[in-house]
């Protein structure tokens, strides 16, 4: 594999270095967590006006048909800006338009790429975590005043960005009678409609962008549904697949600016340059490196028309691995800073700790990896 930027790639990224060079510093994260949501989406919507979300998206569902390395170069410029990563909206954008209908596609994939309007993502619930296809939350199909709609019951937890998304995309359970698996659907559901209830709540990193929405009698169209009955898993599997790469939800880049940030630190004396910093250092440019090459190498997969599958799931592992290994080195080399004053090095430590739970366990990826990737038994 050749990584080397060719002649256009090059000319992309040094006019992008150029915008960041003037625009960077206005998207500062805020120290107030209360903040950071709105922060984030703003910078989105700066980010879509200048052209450059959606890169790799096809044209006719409001992209710029790049190759995916585009997206990748974006993701190291930020970094290298020490600019917040773009929201991660690939995930339900790509999801929309492998399985919505062209209707479907026209009214709701400008507003989710330009950030206009926001998105939660209805999965977990307090009894289907891991073991997501055994979810409860129900939705019936019947026919009211000649209408035929779906009525939702059930409840969704650890739902972020409930309290600001607009709308939610939801996995519910269809056909009872079929097999766990075979009887979820996705539902595309306004966060404004009656019935539904959304709970903040407040996590380690001391802001609320987790939440717990109740569906009281929800009653959504028909329309709604993404895909086809009972096609929900199938679905969710494509979409958790873009969810866990790392390029697709910017991870790379926010550990990029982390490990610059300590780097500077050294050179300003701030922290002391010694062998075990020195270590340190070396070892997380390493956890990094590991990433990125594979990160590269998944890219490389899409450009020649492959969808994300199964083996993104080797990406979403040593995502976490990384993330935490950072996490405990800011925390390790700053000494008591952190724990003594809240701030965005104590926030960034425990986030690093929920990166083997999110998306999908490290425990439920090392399934996928040893099952559908390496073809071992169950047992």
């Amino acid at each position: 594999m050749d990584f080397d930027d060719s002649g256009p790639e090059a000319a992309f990224r040094a006019e992008l270095r150029q915008w960041l060079s003037q625009h960077a510093a206005d998207a500062v994260v805020p120290e107030d967590p209360a903040a950071r949501a709105d922060a984030q989406n703003a910078w989105h919507q700066t980010l879509y006006e200048a052209g450059y979300i959606g890169l790799s998206f096809p044209v006719d569902c409001g992209g710029q048909g790049k190759d995916p390395i585009y997206e990748a170069i974006l993701n190291d410029e930020l970094g290298r800006a020490g600019a917040p990563p773009i929201e991660g909206v690939g995930h339900l954008s790509n999801a929309l338009r492998l399985f919505g209908t062209a209707e479907q596609r026209d009214r709701l994939l400008p507003g989710l790429l330009s950030g206009q309007v926001r998105w939660c993502q209805g999965f977990s619930e307090p009894e289907a975590g891991s073991d997501l296809a055994g979810l409860k939350t129900r939705a019936e199909l019947l026919e009211v005043d000649g209408r035929r709609l779906f009525r939702i019951n059930g409840r969704k937890i650890w739902t972020s960005f409930g309290a600001v998304a607009d709308w939610c995309f939801l996995l519910c359970r269809t056909e009872v009678d079929a097999p766990k698996h075979a009887g979820i659907s996705v539902l595309l559901v306004p966060m404004s409609t009656p019935g539904i209830e959304v709970h903040p709540i407040v996590n380690a990193a001391r802001n609320r962008e987790f939440t717990e929405i109740t569906f009281d009698d929800v009653d959504v169209p028909e329309e709604q549904l993404l895909g086809e009955r009972g096609q929900g898993w199938s679905i969710a599997n494509q979409l958790l697949a873009y969810e866990r790469g790392p390029s697709d939800i910017n991870w790379i880049s926010r550990l990029a600016a982390q490990l610059r940030q300590l780097e500077d630190d050294v050179r300003t004396g701030w922290l002391e340059d010694s062998p075990m910093v020195r270590a340190r250092l070396g070892q997380a440019y390493v956890e990094l490196r590991a990433l990125q090459v594979k990160v590269q190498r998944s890219l490389s997969e899409r450009q020649r028309g492959k969808l994300p599958g199964a083996e993104g799931s080797v990406d979403k592992l040593l995502m976490a691995r990384a993330d935490q290994f950072f996490g405990h080195t800011v925390m390790d080399l700053r000494g008591s800073g952190p724990l003594l004053r809240e701030g965005l090095d104590w926030d960034i430590y425990v986030w690093s700790r929920a990166a083997g739970i999110y998306g999908g366990t490290a425990q439920i990826q090392r399934n996928i990896v040893a099952q559908r990737v390496l073809g071992l038994p169950r047992s």
